[in-house]
């Protein structure tokens, strides 16, 4: 399954590359990331609590780092493991100076598997979108130069906005 997009984010685009590729900003801005530790040279290990639909669960994960172009390109490796299932991935990021911050343009390919995979694939590209748009908000919110007052949604607003949206309509087609 293929995921791709384009980002703005309003800050300067060696800020935005040096939070995109430190561990400590990482763990912020994956949702569901727990742990993040490093291992090697641009390779972590991860736990990370996630789900499609009503399947959830934790994946321990390896995270690695490729083709590193400071304040240009990266590639982002992925590899996890769990109850539900595996979920294997790769993406590209390319970052670029706009007028005013920098464009994140992402793509990447996605395989998912096990109990997991079994949600269909129109919710798992719903769920892949949601997680880039979180992860991207957080990426936005440290990327602000630390005066700017105004706020983002908390990490985890919309992945709640979707869970109670999907409840209320399974209930309500339920009823019928």
């Amino acid at each position: 399954m293929k995921v791709e997009g384009v980002q703005h984010i309003d800050a300067p685009r060696a800020k935005v590359y040096q939070l995109l590729v430190d561990p400590v900003g990482l763990s912020r801005f994956i949702p569901g990331c727990e742990q993040l530790e490093r291992t090697g040279d641009n390779t972590f290990a991860a736990t990370l609590k996630a789900g499609v639909g009503s399947i959830k669960g934790t994946f321990k994960s390896t995270v690695k780092l490729e083709d590193l172009r400071p304040n240009e390109h990266f590639r982002m490796v992925v590899d996890g493991k769990g109850a539900p299932g595996f979920v294997k991935g790769s993406g590209d990021l390319d970052l670029s100076d706009e007028d005013v911050g920098t464009s994140v343009k992402y793509s990447g390919d996605i395989q998912v598997g096990g109990t997991i995979a079994s949600v269909g694939q129109r919710m798992i590209q719903a769920t892949a979108k949601m997680m880039a748009v979180q992860f991207f908000t957080s990426l936005e919110r440290d990327a602000k130069p630390s005066g700017d007052t105004s706020s983002a949604p908390p990490p985890n607003f919309f992945r709640r906005a979707l869970s109670w949206i999907s409840g209320w309509l399974r209930e309500f087609f339920r009823k019928r």
